[in-house]
């Protein structure tokens, strides 16, 4: 399954201020924390990521999905906002909205 996270607003704000190797890594490491929790294997795969910031969005890869993929995403959500926020000055509400591609 090809999930899309397309960033919001404010969501594109803030990973301005990361590179693109910095948010693959960031994306990856959280997303690998969640897998331990929920029943999926879940990749984020550097080919189709190159330019996650001026396509304003991520791809990510699932298998062997045996969870909730909304609940998954809304955690994901939640925990990604700790390592945006350092680098941006104010609030930060829902980073990205999920688009389920194929």
């Amino acid at each position: 399954m090809l999930i899309k996270l397309n960033f919001t607003i404010k969501g594109k704000v803030a990973i301005e201020n990361f590179t693109n190797d910095e948010l693959l890594e960031i994306f990856a490491r959280y997303i690998n924390t969640l897998t331990k929790k929920y029943a999926v294997d879940a990749v984020v795969p550097a080919e189709g990521n190159q330019s996650i910031v001026a396509d304003g969005s991520l791809k990510v890869i699932l298998e062997n999905v045996n969870c909730d993929v909304d609940t998954f995403f809304k955690e994901l959500g939640r925990d990604i906002k700790i390592p945006l926020k350092k680098r941006l000055e104010g609030k930060l509400d829902n980073v990205f909205k999920t688009e389920v591609v194929k």
